[in-house]
Formats: structure tokens, C-alpha cells, sequence
């Protein structure tokens, strides 16, 4: 099981603030910063015992990897990924793939996909099926 992870970025401050916005839909949030250098985000919502305080996903100061890294954040429904894809816009995101069901990946993969600010791909999605 993976603990934690991030990618690296040009202006944490942007990031940052980018990230508050897309991610807020799945239940992340800050949970610790270092200044203008790095930020942790946790899944707030679902915080267990054991849990990294200092969150499972973190974007800190340096040059962007290459090629760009994809990031999948898990929604819980439909509404959140596409709750995650209209935020993640309106916060500076491009669009890399609009909400919808993606059958090739396996049946009930419902997922969207932005670039962020530095152009990695960071994707919400559901594996499930809804009513």
C-alpha cells in the first residue's frame, strides 16, 4: 500500500491553491505546510488511525518531473469526479479528459482528467456503478 506521494512544481503557491480547489470535491485538504516550499494534502474525510498527519499527497518546490506524472485520487461517485473536473478548471486546470465512463480500463470506470498547473495529469474516479 502506498503511504504517500507527490510531484514536484514550479510556484507552490499556485499549486497550493489549485489543489484546494480540484481536490476539495473528494474530500482533501492542507494538512501541513512548509511555507511557499511544500504542502501536504490528506483526505480529511476519510482520516483513519494510522494515518500520515502529514497527509498522502504533497507538491513541493523543484522542477517538474519529466515526462509530467499522473496522479488518480479516488471519488466515492459520479457527482464527485465531476464535482473534481468543474473545480479543477475554474482553479487554472486544463482539460485532459471530460467526465465520463472509460470501458476500455474496465466496466463502471467512471473518471475525468486535468492537467494542473505544471501539466501533470491528475485524474478523479469512481470504480463503481450507480444507480
Amino acid at each position: 500500500m502506498i503511504d504517500h506521494t507527490g510531484v514536484t512544481v514550479t510556484d507552490v503557491p499556485r499549486s497550493i491553491a489549485f489543489y484546494e480547489a480540484a481536490l476539495a470535491p473528494l474530500g482533501y485538504a492542507v494538512v501541513l505546510r512548509f511555507g511557499d516550499k511544500a504542502a501536504g494534502f490528506g483526505a480529511v474525510r476519510d482520516a483513519q488511525p494510522g494515518s500520515d498527519p502529514g497527509g498522502d499527497f504533497w507538491v513541493s518546490h523543484g522542477v517538474p518531473q519529466t515526462p509530467r506524472v499522473h496522479v488518480a485520487f479516488r471519488a466515492a461517485n459520479h457527482a464527485e469526479v465531476d464535482a473534481f473536473h468543474r473545480t479543477a478548471l475554474a482553479a487554472g486546470g486544463r482539460d485532459n479528459g471530460a467526465p465520463g465512463m472509460r470501458p476500455q480500463y474496465h466496466p463502471g470506470y467512471y473518471a475525468a482528467f486535468v492537467l494542473d498547473p505544471d501539466g501533470h495529469n491528475i485524474e478523479a474516479v469512481f470504480h463503481g456503478s450507480e444507480p
